[in-house]
């Protein structure tokens, strides 16, 4: 599958290299304006420098605290290179040296370990669901410190809806960071959410059920924080987590799929998600599934997402007289407690998921597929069933027993989401993906 970046750069897309061209100078004369083949140099040495120093970065979150000799036989850098890079990063405040763990083996100097700085930077999280929004503080190794849901008010128009709903967020963001961040400095802001969203611009081309229609979540939010702002997909932010600190660290190919009141998937292989043209890659919603006759607001019958949502499984339930309401937590309380209705209702959805999960294997054939989808976190009948069914529908050789698994991040799963979608900037571009830090007034 053709990756959305050019050959020449790293898979992981670096951002353009910081002042690649003298920022002053004489008006005019040679010595002012760089030939192309020379700022095409420079442009390619950073990039380069770039990608080696988050390939330091990404050796440390996956193996420290580490010795820097280590590093080097992990990434490949030569020892020198790889101590400049580790000491760059360290003075950025990304790294830290721990005297403390110093080891010796009685031969040569001792190795001084080197492990990611969880203590000087935080980074904030938005992820915008159907009937929330919730904003959540991190560290730098994806962690969880502080995370608060905001429902949506009911009425607004779409337009409306959207602006307040990312100016409220935005307050209650900086409000966690202040209180939450224990005097560490924010790195930025990560933004996840369902629909079709274009990463690149930081924009929510078309949400269905939010009524969202081309919103500029990156430059809102941005606007309100002062900070910067970093806007994906839900599946892909956690594709890229999954990637980072979950169970796909060391998979070549990765299939996510997403299943709540959206239904989402994204790929990644050889540690590049593809994206396509404007981040269309992995809108799924209207895959049919062919043992489905659920009615879909486009028209037809049996669109995946119209089947399997959150939404159309409480109707059912609301329906049965399983839980009153339109409240899936409500219903996985059910299922928990043993109710056998709740039970069936779940199950019978992994059935449906699993067939379109199959559809996905065969066409990509990943080594893993990870499964966000709360039931399937919550009780094990319902993983069962889900891999019970990819294992009879998929038409590929796939051991679904164990290369189909749930997400890594249950209970955290939306907050882990937002916050992917900034440190996974920072993890690929370390210098410059993230701007120089500014302290949180």
């Amino acid at each position: 599958m053709p990756d959305r970046t050019p050959p020449s750069r790293p898979a992981r897309r670096p951002a353009p290299a910081r002042n690649p061209t003298p920022a002053s100078g004489p008006a005019s004369g040679p010595a002012s304006t760089p030939t192309p083949a020379v700022s095409d140099a420079r442009l390619v040495m950073a990039g380069r420098r770039e990608a080696s120093a988050g390939a330091v970065l990404r050796a440390v979150l996956a193996h420290g605290p580490v010795a820097r000799s280590t590093i080097a036989r992990l990434t490949g850098l030569s020892p020198a290179s790889m101590t400049g890079h580790s000491t760059e990063l360290i003075a950025l405040g990304l790294l830290r040296d721990l005297p403390e763990q110093i080891q010796s083996n009685g031969l040569g100097r001792p190795h001084l370990p080197v492990d990611i700085d969880t203590d000087r930077h935080v980074v904030g999280a938005v992820h915008i669901a159907v009937p929330h929004t919730t904003v959540a503080v991190l560290d730098l190794r994806g962690r969880v410190l502080k995370s608060s849901r905001i429902p949506h008010r009911a009425g607004d128009t779409p337009a409306a809806s959207a602006a307040d709903t990312l100016r409220h967020a935005a307050r209650c963001l900086l409000d966690l960071l202040h209180r939450y961040g224990a005097g560490a400095t924010p790195l930025g802001v990560g933004v996840a959410c369902g629909g079709w969203v274009d990463q690149d611009t930081g924009t929510v081309v078309e949400h269905a059920m939010l009524g969202w229609s081309e919103v500029p979540v990156r430059d809102l939010l941005r606007e309100h924080t002062g900070l910067p702002v970093h806007v994906d997909g839900h599946s892909r932010a956690l594709l890229h987590g999954e990637r980072l600190f979950g169970a796909a660290r060391d998979a070549r190919s990765v299939l996510h799929l997403f299943v709540g009141n959206v239904v989402e998937a994204a790929f990644a292989l050889d540690d590049a998600a593809h994206y396509g043209p404007r981040s269309q890659a992995g809108v799924i919603a209207h895959l049919p599934l062919a043992n489905s006759a659920e009615h879909c607001p486009c028209g037809r019958t049996g669109c995946f997402q119209a089947s399997v949502s959150e939404r159309t499984v409480t109707g059912r339930a609301v329906a049965t007289g399983v839980v009153a309401a339109h409240d899936f937590p409500a219903l996985l309380t059910e299922a928990r407690a043993g109710t056998e209705a709740a039970v069936d209702l779940l199950v019978e959805r992994a059935r449906l998921v699993g067939q379109g999960a199959a559809l996905l294997i065969d066409v990509f054939s990943p080594e893993l597929v990870v499964v966000a989808d709360q039931a399937v976190m919550a009780l094990p009948s319902v993983l069962t069933a889900l891999r019970a069914e990819i294992a009879v529908s998929t038409r590929t050789r796939f051991d679904a027993a164990t290369a189909v698994v749930p997400s890594s991040f249950a209970g955290d799963t939306l907050a882990v989401a937002g916050g992917s979608a900034v440190l996974d900037a920072l993890y690929r571009n370390p210098l410059t993906a993230v701007p120089a830090p500014r302290r949180h007034p």
